[in-house]
């Protein structure tokens, strides 16, 4: 059975594509007391504003409605998923394979729980990242969080 957030990605895709933005992930999560579903847009530029996640809110809102996956009452944000994006997704993985990224793991790793390196590839089971002109290998399972690194 599909979760909610790839139910709402399956129908929301289309629907913002055809308005001109790119749907990077969907997130829905309970915090405290209160459920959210955070739908983070891109477009070609990358530079996503205000009036952007607006029109974006404005045309998917019904249809969430309608579709009713989510019973539980829950507070809709549209956003940027920023400079320094969360990697969750294989396709995320694929669009960053040469940049710099930060893992940080649950179990240390050469007595280490972050890493910062250049994004090497990745398979089912590991992805793989240069650090100090070393490849090393990070099991998915024991990843916690991989992130893209903007340098300032």
């Amino acid at each position: 059975m599909a979760s909610i957030e790839e139910k709402v990605e399956e129908k929301l895709r289309p629907i913002i594509e055809s308005i001109g933005y790119k749907l990077y992930d969907v997130e829905y999560a309970k915090e405290a007391k209160n459920y959210f579903l955070r739908i983070f847009i891109d477009k070609e530029n990358g530079s996503i504003d205000i009036d952007d996640c607006e029109k974006v809110n404005n045309a998917i809102t019904d249809i969430l409605d309608e579709v009713d996956y989510i019973k539980e009452q829950y507070f809709l944000e549209v956003s940027s998923p920023g400079i320094e994006r969360i990697i969750r997704k294989d396709s995320h993985l694929e669009e960053n394979i040469g940049n710099k990224v930060e893992v940080k793991v649950f179990k240390p790793i050469n007595n280490m729980k972050q890493f910062l390196g250049i994004l090497k590839s990745f398979n089912k089971d590991d992805i793989i990242i240069e650090l100090d002109s070393e490849d090393i290998a990070i099991n998915r399972k024991n990843i916690s969080l991989i992130k893209t690194v903007y340098d300032w």
